[in-house]
């Protein structure tokens, strides 16, 4: 299989099984408890302006399968679908929603937003996968031998992150809970592989 088939088979795999949970939850939960704001979400003022970089996110994801060494890419997917998994037995177990802002105005960014909010669960809040998925993806680019590749990843994942609240899709509670996830995660994930591998060195199965 040619290295970018390998890729692509991982991307699928660890992506497409996210939104295989979060679509069956959205299906068979029941009516959320909101997710009360913080001090930090009142000092994010509301402005759908975020959108773009809110979306942004669904090239962050393949951009990291396609970049990251390859040896991070099984990592990558199973630290995805693990966060799938501890998430949406949070979501069945205790679902949660938004107070949601109205989108009143004309412009294109609430036009676009609007579209988002209508395919969308309004449920699926807390833990954050937005937040879970971001932290991974930047986690996977992150490289010490690649400091420019790393700081603008670290960047476009903050950025997504205050994106998110800005655009009220998720606020700092739930969000920081996804962000929770995937780091924990991430972190158990990369132990079952160095079990799994012994034999490998550290720097095969590090992220």
């Amino acid at each position: 299989m040619s290295p970018l088939a390998t890729r692509l088979r991982h991307l699928a795999l660890g992506w497409c099984s996210v939104g295989l949970v979060y679509g069956t939850c959205g299906v068979l939960q029941g009516a959320g408890t909101v997710v009360p704001e913080t001090a930090l979400d009142r000092a994010i003022p509301f402005s759908t302006s975020g959108i773009w970089l809110y979306l942004s996110f669904f090239a962050l994801i393949p951009v990291a399968y396609l970049l990251a060494d390859m040896h991070r890419l099984r990592w990558l997917e199973r630290a995805m679908q693990m966060s799938a998994l501890v998430s949406g037995a949070v979501f069945l177990l205790w679902p949660t929603t938004l107070h949601y802002p109205p989108l009143a105005d004309g412009s294109l960014p609430a036009s676009v937003q609007r579209m988002l909010v209508a395919v969308d669960s309004s449920q699926n809040c807390l833990p954050s996968l937005h937040g879970a998925l971001t932290v991974l993806s930047v986690w996977a680019l992150a490289d010490a031998r690649k400091p420019v590749r790393a700081m603008l990843a670290a960047a476009w994942g903050l950025g997504v992150l205050y994106a998110t609240i800005q655009t009220r899709r998720h606020v700092a509670l739930d969000l920081s809970a996804g962000v929770a996830v995937g780091l924990l995660c991430g972190v158990a994930v990369r132990q079952w592989l160095r079990r799994r591998a012994p034999t490998l060195s550290i720097e095969t199965v590090s992220t």
